[in-house]
């Protein structure tokens, strides 16, 4: 379904159309999860600079101070709430300084 021309009509060119489109979303399925990954360390670098803090030392300081929270969460907090964020990166400054 979705398909015109040939691709519609023709049982070879068909078949040979939707072998091509399974492979390629088996392999977009993969890039998705890399894609979404690098959009979530993207926003969080914008945001910790706003606070004076790159991205690398913010990531370092949870990890030095317990923080469970991963990267999907972190970005959705820099975007949606702002002041919850930055309680955030005090604590991983506090992480860093220990």
């Amino acid at each position: 379904k979705g398909y015109f021309g040939d691709r519609k009509n023709h049982v070879r060119v068909t078949k040979d159309a939707v072998l091509r489109a399974m492979s390629y979303n088996t392999i977009h399925r993969k890039q998705k999860k890399r894609d979404f990954r690098s959009l979530w360390i993207m926003r969080l670098a914008a945001a910790t600079k706003i606070h004076g803090v790159s991205y690398s030392k913010f990531i370092c300081g949870l990890k030095r101070a317990g923080s469970l929270l991963n990267r999907k969460v972190l970005a959705e907090m820099a975007v949606k709430d702002p002041q919850g964020f930055a309680s955030v990166v005090q604590i991983s400054q506090k992480g860093l300084a220990a």
